[in-house]
């Protein structure tokens, strides 16, 4: 496969090499690990959800609990403290309580004040970070047991079953949204940049 761009000209040229400086540059530190091109399904689900996970995390570091807890973009209410809350309520809700069945509390959820992730920051900060490594952890372990990418479990409101497959999915399309939350709400606090 070849590639071409405009050049100055007007004409089409092949493109043999893209300059590193028209890259988008990594985060500093970057801890993110190759996802396999070639693995197989789960090395590629999980793959993709945990560098979505490490990124979420390292858009986080080097903030003060106060920057973590600042919404940055008004007239938005969101944080980084209440997305990492929220985070570690969904890993919760979908591995543990809807796709294993675990008889387990919710996190940060009750019916007379569904919005605490996001709204009641009185907690600590560093806190609510180990309790998401924590669900993650657990996240982590579920999939691990698992027999199959096809092993399901049911929606609590309705029954309906989902697939493991399904859900790694899902999660990863949950983190992408929030990591794009994240890059706005990090950029307007101290100006980093970065993917």
């Amino acid at each position: 496969m070849s590639l071409s761009a405009r050049g100055t000209d007007g004409r089409l040229a092949p493109v043999t090499k893209i300059p590193e400086e028209n890259y988008s540059p990594t985060w500093p530190g970057d801890r993110r690990k190759p996802i396999p091109r070639t693995g197989d399904e789960i090395e590629v689900l999980t793959g993709f959800l945990d560098r979505h996970r490490i990124t979420f995390e390292q858009k986080c570091s080097g903030l003060t609990p106060q920057q973590l807890s600042e919404p940055s973009v008004p007239p938005s209410t969101m944080s980084l403290h209440g997305l990492v809350r929220h985070l570690a309520g969904v890993e919760r809700w979908w591995f543990q309580i809807q796709f294993a069945g675990a008889d387990v509390p919710m996190l940060y959820y009750s019916d007379d004040d569904p919005n605490q992730d996001f709204e009641s920051l009185d907690g600590d900060v560093d806190e609510a970070f180990a309790v998401w490594r924590r669900e993650c952890d657990r996240s982590r372990e579920i999939v691990a047991a698992a027999a199959s990418l096809d092993d399901t479990g049911a929606t609590i409101h309705d029954g309906q079953p989902f697939s493991l497959r399904w859900l790694l999915v899902d999660l990863i399309a949950e983190y992408a949204q929030h990591n794009g939350h994240t890059d706005l709400l990090r950029e307007r606090l101290d100006g980093a940049t970065g993917v």
